[in-house]
């Protein structure tokens, strides 16, 4: 009796996804198509070993000591062979008896595609969040056929060459004997039905296009790039299919004053140098509407003062980032003539008619502060 076993190259207490591997393996390698004409009759060892070890009840039998293929007078042939694995392994679909794709008609109805739109916003809008309207062109379910795709007072038509099934036969010969193959119909193109008076608003589609006005919620913390996703808002489907999504991607409009970094805001604000030198309390716009800030004796330029909770709203979590206010400190180019005699005073009370050079220590420096206020630290 042959060993079948050796033959798919698996041992006895292989499982049967373990044997149809091996087979199939085995198969896509001896193929006449792929190992030639001396590969012919190993692949039909291949096969016969399949046929009996891929059925539990013909596996049963053999290893009881009897081949079944011997048994039932088909050692010689291919009769009750599984071309089901066979037209798996070199056409990649399932299968009926004999290779005849069990299959029914499409569907007509499909899904609707997704539509993207853009929309841009103000910095101040992504800080707090807005509702929108934006016009975009959808399409919608024919309201003439309303999604039948045909004429009215008319219906889709049992297709002559199928029957209805979307799909016809065709026998092809290979190795193995005559093989039937599945393919879907070209007269209805695998619908089953045809439609013999299409519906003229629509071009038999079952759906028409207008422009439609879209009430946006846009979340405080959006930013550029952004997409907003609305569930079943898109495109209807052909035939009357569920609708698409619509993504409303977000652009952020730069401002004047105020520039964003992640969730936090940082603007700049001129500080006398009197100012500067006394400590003050000045008063900056912001989105939240006037804000102090305190202004502290001996500010240096570069400073940075925090307002907490004064930045964007964030997307993800609850609560907002803050404001930074980079103090910059301004020297007067115009003074008058007192003005100049009483800055003279000053130099000549602190001695520094003649201001001595030195360089300031690593990390204390105009430069460190400037460094410091670009990335956002504050001291």
């Amino acid at each position: 009796m042959k060993d079948y076993y050796g033959v798919l190259g698996v041992q006895r207490n292989a499982t049967e996804s373990e044997i149809k591997k091996a087979y199939r393996k085995l198969a896509r390698e001896l193929h006449p198509d792929v190992a030639g004409a001396e590969g012919e009759e190993r692949f039909k060892e291949v096969a016969a070993a399949y046929e009996v070890l891929g059925n539990a009840d013909k596996r049963a039998q053999y290893d009881r000591g009897v081949d079944p293929r011997a048994a039932s007078g088909s050692a010689g042939g291919a009769q009750g062979f599984g071309f089901e694995d066979i037209f798996e392994t070199f056409f990649g679909g399932g299968a009926g008896p004999f290779g005849s794709a069990q299959r029914g008609p499409a569907s007509r109805t499909q899904r609707g595609g997704d539509t993207l739109v853009q929309t841009e916003v103000t910095l101040e809008e992504a800080v707090f969040g807005v509702t929108r309207e934006i016009q975009v062109d959808l399409a919608d379910v024919c309201g003439t056929c309303h999604g039948s795709c045909c004429a009215p007072g008319t219906s889709p038509t049992t297709c002559r060459q199928c029957n209805g099934s979307g799909s016809v036969q065709r026998v092809a010969r290979s190795l193995l004997g005559q093989v039937m193959t599945t393919a879907p119909c070209p007269t209805c193109g695998g619908y089953g039905s045809t439609i013999e008076s299409p519906c003229t608003d629509c071009a038999g589609q079952g759906r028409t296009h207008s422009r439609h006005t879209v009430s946006v919620d846009i979340p405080a913390g959006v930013e550029t790039g952004t997409r907003i996703r609305m569930s079943g808002v898109g495109d209807a489907g052909v035939a009357g299919g569920q609708k698409g999504d619509l993504y409303i991607e977000i652009r952020q409009r730069a401002h004047q004053a105020f520039e964003r970094r992640g969730d936090d805001l940082h603007c700049t604000l001129e500080v006398p140098m009197t100012a500067a030198a006394l400590g003050t309390v000045m008063t900056v716009e912001t989105f939240d509407g006037p804000q102090e800030v305190d202004v502290r004796p001996g500010t240096h330029s570069g400073s940075t003062v925090r307002l907490k909770g004064l930045g964007v709203g964030r997307l993800q979590r609850a609560g907002r980032g803050d404001l930074h206010v980079h103090l910059d400190i301004v020297t007067p180019t115009d003074l008058t003539d007192e003005q100049a005699d009483l800055l003279r005073q000053l130099a000549a009370l602190r001695g520094e008619e003649i201001p001595e050079a030195r360089l300031a220590p690593i990390g204390g420096g105009v430069f460190s502060r400037l460094r410091d206020a670009f990335m956002g630290r504050e001291r």
